[in-house]
């Protein structure tokens, strides 16, 4: 949740400055960015000096809890985020050539769909190791 407090307004202002760069090219339009870039430099130095002056009760916070949670959850995240993102590739490469197969020959339907399925496994096996660290955590 943090991540997209931190985010969404950087994204905002950089559409905005985009839009704002694709109507008007004078010197208003780049003041406008460099003003802009500043608040968000700003914004994220007081988030850094926040994170760098609470790091007392992050640490008893986490030797209380094991200090695991947030490393597995991270993981989990990474585990599902990575599986999905291959079989997505693996999916669109396979699933293009079972597709150019088909219209050659439409009696390979259960061999292409059956390389498809195993293309998308792969997202599968992402999610059981994310459930495996959840349950570490």
């Amino acid at each position: 949740m943090l991540t997209w407090l931190i985010v969404l307004p950087v994204l905002i202002a950089a559409l905005g400055a985009l839009r704002l760069l694709r109507r008007h090219r004078t010197r208003h339009a780049v003041r406008w960015l460099l003003v802009t870039n500043l608040a968000l430099l700003g914004g994220a130095l007081l988030v850094l000096a926040t994170a760098l002056t609470g790091p007392a009760q992050a640490s008893t916070q986490a030797a209380a809890s094991g200090g695991v949670n947030g490393s597995a959850l991270i993981g989990a995240a990474v585990a599902v985020a990575g599986a999905s993102i291959g079989a997505a590739i693996a999916v669109a490469y396979t699933g293009a050539a079972a597709l150019a197969a088909l219209s050659e020959r439409p009696e390979m339907f259960g061999r292409a769909m059956v390389i498809v399925g195993l293309a998308e496994g792969i997202a599968v096996y992402g999610l059981v190791v994310a459930i495996l660290l959840i349950g570490k955590a």
